[in-house]
Formats: structure tokens, sequence, C-alpha cells
């Protein structure tokens, strides 16, 4: 019985069900997502396990939600474009996350690489993550509780960097750990609105793409509880 609970849950009822997740998925190929990989990824990830119980049935909404700690999970239009741009040169097996925060954006990245290693500062988010990750038997995701502003830096260097809190500038910590042909996304700007930036490292030095205008929470320094 607990198991058929569990499995009722991860499906979802009701505004959380397999049909409102379909809407949601057709929206998101209607506003330009393109990747199948990327769009089926997040078709099947229940998302409403990443937000509290009272917004479960606004999970499937393409909007951003509040999850404590003045953070949001990101609409999922958002991640889904952040997934696309990271894997648009092709497979990737090792990712370094920039800000865990929910686990959706970690969950839907360990369903499309090999690795990905996360970093976030808030130990609090960052020990809910673990735990939902872990009912959806994801194992291939290694958590730091640190200041990302620092990135992994033990651990690098990576092939793909995503961020997914707006810096004032792009931190030279990351840059230094992109691994050459590897990709960078991260929003930077200091206001409300920030740009969506793509940095590919080259043979000489960066390529940098600037791409939508977008509003996140800012990255901030030094881990927290």
């Amino acid at each position: 019985m607990a198991r058929e609970q569990d499995d009722l849950q991860r499906r979802g009822i009701g505004m959380t069900s397999q049909r409102t997740r379909e809407r949601l998925i057709q929206r998101l190929y209607e506003e330009g997502l393109s990747n199948a990989q990327v769009l089926e990824v997040i078709r099947r990830t229940p998302r409403h396990l990443f937000v509290d119980e009272a917004l479960a049935h606004r999970a499937y909404e393409d909007t951003a939600l509040p999850i404590g700690h003045n953070q949001t999970i990101s609409q999922p239009y958002m991640v889904g474009r952040m997934t696309e741009l990271l894997l648009a040169a092709g497979p990737l097996d090792k990712v370094l996350e920039i800000g865990t925060g929910s686990g959706y954006q970690t969950a839907v990245l360990a369903q499309l690489v090999e690795r990905v290693f996360s970093v976030e500062r808030i130990q609090g988010l960052q020990d809910r993550a673990k735990e939902r990750l872990a009912e959806l038997k994801l194992r291939n995701v290694v958590f730091r509780w640190g200041d990302g502003w620092e990135g992994w830096n033990a651990l690098g260097p990576y092939n793909g960097i995503i961020v997914t809190a707006a810096a004032a500038e792009v931190p030279q910590a990351l840059l230094d750990q992109l691994a050459p042909g590897g990709r960078l996304v991260i929003p930077v700007g200091a206001g409300d609105l920030q740009q969506l930036q793509l940095i590919v490292r080259e043979e000489q030095g960066f390529s940098r793409h600037l791409l939508d205008m977008v509003r996140f929470v800012p990255l901030l320094q030094g881990p927290a509880v």
C-alpha cells in the first residue's frame, strides 16, 4: 500500500496529473523549445514534488514559484531553455550546477548528462533537494554546500556549467573551471532584469552570446543555513 501511495504521489492527481503535464509540454514547444530529449525529461519529472504541498496545484504552470529562503523554482520554460543551450553542442558527461535550489533543475540535468555536481549556499534547501532526488532514484548527482561564486575547483574542469541565479558579473572562478569547448549558461545583471548569456571556451579565450532578457534571484556569496 505504501508503495502504491508513493507511486500515486509521483504521478500526481488532479492539477498535477499527466494530462496537466502534457498541456505544459505543448506550451513549451509552442514557446520555442525544440530539444525532444529535454521536453521528454520535463514531461516525466514530477515538478509538484519540488514545491510545497500548498502550491502543488500550480506546479505545471509555466511560472516561477517560491520555495522559501527568498528563493524560487525556475519556470519550466527557463529550465528547458537553459538546458537546451547547455546541450546544444552535444552530450555532456560532467556538468557543474550553481544553485541547487529545490533540486528541480538538478533532476532534469541528471536525466540528460552523465554526472552533475551541484553547489548550493543554503544548506536547508540542499538537504531537501537531496531527499527529493533520492526519492526519484537519481544517483548521479554530487552535492556541495558552499559559495557558488567559487564554483567547485577540486572536481573541475567541467564540460558544462549552469547558473540558476543572476550574477552581477560572470565569476572568474567559473570561467577558469570550464573545460576547452565547454559551455557556461548564466544570467548576468545586477537589477531586476538580467540577460542570459552563453559563454563558450574556445582555443583562444571565450566567445560570448547575449540572449534573452530574464528575471532571476541574485547569486549571493557565502554559505548560509
